[in-house]
């Protein structure tokens, strides 16, 4: 990517189908099992809104270390693709997209995590001090591995 955006990604292989991994991912209140982000504040206040889950399905949050701001599911290919618009507004404003992918692997699955946006002047600065790979790559892989360990326990209806 140019150097006025980013791309930061993890991927996990999980000895699931596609379809029992991609129901974690499109609704929103799942997330709480898995997400690293949910676990951030003990008092972590949620709102949902909108569709129940996938397109339209909206979440907004506010905490004292997860700051606060809002996702909205923008495409959901099922069981392969879930796209977010994620909007962060404190401690700073970014707006991002998440992406999932969700790939047969064998007889599991590949489920790649993604993160992308532009780098403002602020966020060049803090991404030369604390690059995204050392600072978010720990919370993706231990949400993954979360995320691995529900869709492996048992199907979900």
């Amino acid at each position: 990517m140019a150097n006025d955006s980013f791309r930061f990604e993890r991927s996990i292989h999980i000895d699931a189908p596609p379809s029992a991994v991609y129901p974690h991912i499109d609704d929103f209140h799942a997330w709480a099992a898995w997400s690293p982000f949910e676990k951030m504040d003990s008092d972590l206040q949620k709102t949902y809104s909108g569709a129940a889950r996938g397109v339209g399905a909206q979440y907004a949050w506010v905490g004292k270390k997860a700051g606060s701001g809002s996702m909205e599911i923008t495409q959901a290919i099922a069981p392969s693709k879930v796209v977010i618009d994620l909007k962060f507004t404190k401690p700073f404003k970014a707006n991002n997209v998440a992406e999932f992918t969700v790939a047969a692997d064998g007889a599991g699955s590949k489920v790649t995590w993604a993160m992308s946006g532009p780098l403002t002047l602020v966020s060049k600065l803090m991404h030369a001090v604390f690059p995204m790979d050392k600072m978010l790559g720990p919370q993706f892989d231990d949400g993954l591995r979360a995320l691995k360990g529900l869709a492996e326990k048992a199907p979900v209806a």
